[in-house]
């Protein structure tokens, strides 16, 4: 009896001794993790064990975790390279053929920092007159839950079939990039900071400051738009018509896939991850672009309980979202089956080293590759960790409902998973 009773002594101290037990338990009575709300889930995948669940199947806002998501999506519906448009001729011996395009939602024409000209150089010598349908979307122009006062800023650009230079008019030491943007800007001597546009169309305002600046902000989308912008660049008229997506309609690829994804992931840029929604929803059906089909679509094949996801829009913008340390976890999962690791490691942020989590303190080698989302009292990091034990394991870390900045809360997660790093 002495005998197994010192061997179930020994085993719990070292069950209370065990990294797991160290951090559940400061989880629970740190002031660091309990002056707000916090959840941690840490999974091992090759033991298929939970190592750590702490407020793990508690809803928080996910912020732009959500990106996960429609990263996701985009792995069950889009191809190696990504759908650039549909087009169609229609004959005309009297006044000539007609060429007529539609978008398939993706982000590329024209873009700042990533841009695909594979519609420009397919449009730029055809002999037929140029016609822009943009009949294929009826949607909204912004996301369910989105805070109406965001549209000046550069993070909530409009959703659109075809998306051009970004959405967005780029300012840099006063000047204008699209140029047709130049004479709707006013110069106010007594205006706010920046570059500001009236919510409801295309004119803006910025004081008379010689100080370096550069800011982008969200044009209004609209089809003539559009088209404008593509005739100043082609040096030819496009007009519009209001046509459905023909049967026959042919579509064109552009750049590869994991371009986006890289940059949608490390920059977190928002546009992008709301567009793969539309492009995967083009892959799917020609007739319409219907992004939020594409989202329940995927959302339905994952068959999360509705107490532990609500899965709104796609970049993460909206309050509305919602989601489980727990379910993050098993989305890691059904990526990491999706995803050779190299590239998937390849595709997101590094600690110390790319994209969101470059400011994060890491060693000479990286060891978290994952996806942080932020907002007003909200802070994510949800991925893949490398122990020093080159073990590989999932984890979810949530905070919700801080008042502290959020750079404090980065803090306390990159601490947070070096101990793991460390211990496990």
């Amino acid at each position: 009896m002495k005998t197994i009773a010192l061997f179930l002594l020994i085993v719990g101290l070292q069950v209370a001794c065990s990294p797991a037990h160290r951090i559940t338990r400061d989880l629970q009575k740190k002031s660091t993790y309990i002056d707000h709300f916090t959840g941690v889930a840490l999974y091992d995948p090759i033991r298929q064990r939970t190592l750590i669940q702490y407020n793990a199947d508690k809803p928080f806002t996910p912020a732009s975790n959500t990106k996960l998501f429609s990263f996701y999506a985009g792995l069950l519906s889009l191809r190696d390279s990504l759908p650039a448009f549909r087009y169609t001729i229609r004959p005309n011996a009297a006044q000539g053929d007609s060429l007529i395009f539609w978008g398939t939602g993706n982000p590329l024409l024209l873009h700042p920092d990533l841009s695909d000209t594979t519609l420009l150089a397919f449009l730029r010598n055809r002999p037929e007159r140029l016609y822009f349908s943009p009949a294929n979307y009826t949607g909204p122009r912004f996301g369910s839950g989105w805070s109406w006062d965001d549209y000046n800023d550069d993070y909530s650009p409009e959703l659109a079939p075809l998306p051009i230079y970004g959405n967005v008019v780029r300012s840099a030491n006063k000047k204008v990039s699209p140029r047709r943007f130049a004479d709707s800007i006013r110069v106010v001597n007594n205006a706010r900071p920046g570059l500001r546009r009236n919510e409801f169309n295309n004119q803006f305002v910025r004081p008379d400051s010689d100080r370096p600046t550069r800011q982008d902000v969200p044009f209004r989308w609209v089809p003539e738009l559009v088209a404008q912008l593509l005739a100043d660049t082609l040096h030819r008229p496009v007009g519009i018509v209001h046509l459905p997506v023909t049967a026959d309609a042919r579509l064109v690829r552009g750049t590869p896939t994991d371009s986006l994804y890289k940059r949608m992931l490390q920059v977190s840029d928002n546009q992008f991850a709301e567009q793969v929604l539309f492009m995967a929803s083009a892959e799917r059906t020609v007739a319409m672009l219907e992004p939020i089909t594409e989202l329940q679509r995927t959302a339905d094949s994952l068959r999360y309980p509705a107490a532990s996801a609500k899965w709104v829009d796609g970049s993460g913008l909206s309050r509305y979202n919602l989601f489980t340390p727990n379910v993050l976890i098993d989305l890691l999962k059904k990526i990491a089956q999706k995803v050779p690791q190299k590239r998937l490691f390849a595709l997101l942020p590094a600690a110390g080293q790319s994209g969101t989590l470059r400011s994060i303190p890491s060693a000479d080698k990286p060891y978290i590759f994952a996806k942080s989302g932020s907002m007003s009292g909200v802070y994510n990091l949800s991925g893949y960790v490398l122990t020093k034990r080159n073990k590989v394991l999932y984890f979810s870390i949530m905070h919700n409902n801080f008042t502290q900045p959020v750079s404090e809360m980065r803090r306390r997660t990159a601490e947070l998973v070096k101990e793991i790093h460390q211990n496990f």
